[in-house]
């Protein structure tokens, strides 16, 4: 735990008074379904998690009845405490060996030919977990034949070389790795985080791998302004950043940073509109939209 880049004191709880009233464009699909409840059955039998439950997912409803999901692996705790996230933070447990065999059964029992696999942030670890990524793609591979692969990573602080040496062994079909926000930002959002490290990284990974498309994402409605969001978006394509992702953010608790503003749809429209002509080979950009949402489409 020496290893955490900063402590971070959570910001005081918001009252409920105080909050943006939702507006009637932000609506999930329900949660409670027979499908979402099998799906969870399955994942708990497997001993595995989902970043769709531990970040408190909007489209939980519609993605697990769907059959899909975000694998969470390397546990279900982050050494970071990001105030945007509701991923439970502290001590994280010691690696588990056997997850990458539970990871393959649970995706083959669920007939995937898409997967996505991401992680807690592991700075406890000397690779930041690289070599676990590397070991549930190679196993993947090995049990599932013809399925595709994207790994959303953190940002492997500190430790970028060695993790992109280490997952080019074995390269995922898609790298992804969101920069959240904006540059002024970051301190508020994502301390500990450094966004010319993340966009080091994506630059990296493309470089090693150039046949891997790279993919990033933000969340919209920390106060962000419009040409700043566009500025991120030339600085992604300018690190040949493949794909976007725009989306609003949801404040999960009292306890999270507040939201902002809840941008329109047609303003995400726009901003899809913008990073078309920057020339990202894929743009998802609405409300509801997530890193992971529809991944599969949006790989075309």
């Amino acid at each position: 735990m020496a290893r955490i880049p900063v402590k971070v004191a959570p910001p005081p709880p918001q009252p409920r008074a105080q909050r943006l009233r939702k507006p009637p464009w932000i609506r999930a699909a329900f949660t409670g379904s027979r499908a979402v409840a099998d799906l969870k059955k399955t994942l708990r039998a497997h001993g595995l998690h989902t970043i769709c439950e531990e970040a408190a997912c909007p489209n939980l409803g519609e993605c697990f009845s769907a059959g899909a999901a975000t694998f969470l692996i390397m546990g279900d705790i982050c050494t970071r405490r990001c105030p945007f996230c509701d991923v439970a933070h502290g001590r994280p447990n010691p690696l588990d060996a056997g997850e990458p065999r539970r990871l393959s059964a649970t995706v083959a029992a669920m007939k995937l030919n898409y997967a996505v696999i991401t992680s807690v942030d592991r700075d406890d670890l000397r690779d930041g977990g690289a070599a676990h990524f590397a070991a549930c793609i190679r196993q993947l591979r090995r049990d599932c034949p013809g399925l595709r692969i994207e790994i959303l990573t953190p940002d492997f602080r500190g430790r970028i070389d060695k993790a992109v040496e280490i997952l080019a062994s074995e390269p995922a079909d898609v790298f992804n790795h969101n920069l959240e926000t904006v540059p002024r930002l970051y301190k508020t959002a994502r301390p500990g985080a450094d966004y010319a490290e993340s966009l080091r990284l994506l630059l990296r990974s493309k470089q090693r791998c150039p046949q891997v498309p790279t993919k990033s994402g933000l969340m919209l409605g920390l106060g962000e302004r419009r040409d700043e969001v566009i500025e991120v978006m030339r600085d992604l394509r300018a690190h040949r950043v493949d794909r976007l992702t725009l989306g609003q953010y949801l404040q999960p608790g009292a306890h999270h940073l507040a939201v902002e503003k809840y941008w329109t749809p047609e303003e995400f429209r726009a901003l899809g509109a913008v990073g078309e002509q920057l020339g990202f080979a894929h743009v998802a950009s609405a409300p509801l939209v997530r890193s992971s949402y529809h991944a599969e489409l949006q790989a075309g």
